[in-house]
């Protein structure tokens, strides 16, 4: 499981993972105590997938951040979210150098650590999203696109012609 089909629920404590999807809403389990909860679309519901953190460089996605945690903690444990602010941020720090200190709070720091332990406990660390593809892959992925591209101007360019 990836962080595609995790949930966090406002006003709910701890991570869900997306089962069902009915007429109204869906249904979600619970990854603390495996309960279901029938969540309807009024409410506010976040997928871990789509959540960034601000870094002085733009934002990184949390599967990058958590792939990060995991990398330091080898898949184990991170701190506690119930350490002291100061902790937090200097563990954060330690995560990712380059985090908007201005726009990340403590807050913020304390969730992701708490959801990194829940899905740890869980044992679904191991098959969070690798981090960003290396610059290799993007190029090579970008030019099979350029060529996908330039055989579809050609065919369109010998249309064309034939008319």
């Amino acid at each position: 499981m990836n962080l595609e089909k995790i949930l966090a629920i406002s006003g709910k404590p701890g991570l869900y993972a997306l089962k069902v999807q009915t007429r109204t809403g869906f249904v979600a389990e619970s990854l603390v105590d495996g309960k279901k909860v029938t969540v309807s679309l009024k409410s506010n519901v976040s997928l871990l997938s789509e959540i960034s953190i601000y870094t002085y460089d733009g934002e990184k996605p949390l599967s990058e951040v958590m792939k990060l945690i995991a990398d330091k903690e080898n898949k184990g444990q991170a701190i506690s979210h119930k350490e002291d602010n100061a902790t937090l941020l200097a563990y954060f720090k330690e995560i990712l150098p380059n985090y908007d200190e201005d726009r990340v709070y403590p807050s913020d720091v304390k969730k992701i650590l708490n959801w990194y332990n829940t899905l740890q406990a869980k044992g679904l660390v191991t098959d969070l999203a690798p981090a960003a593809t290396s610059t290799e892959e993007t190029t090579v992925m970008e030019d099979e696109k350029k060529a996908t591209e330039k055989k579809s101007v050609a065919k369109k360019t010998t249309k064309v012609k034939e008319e």
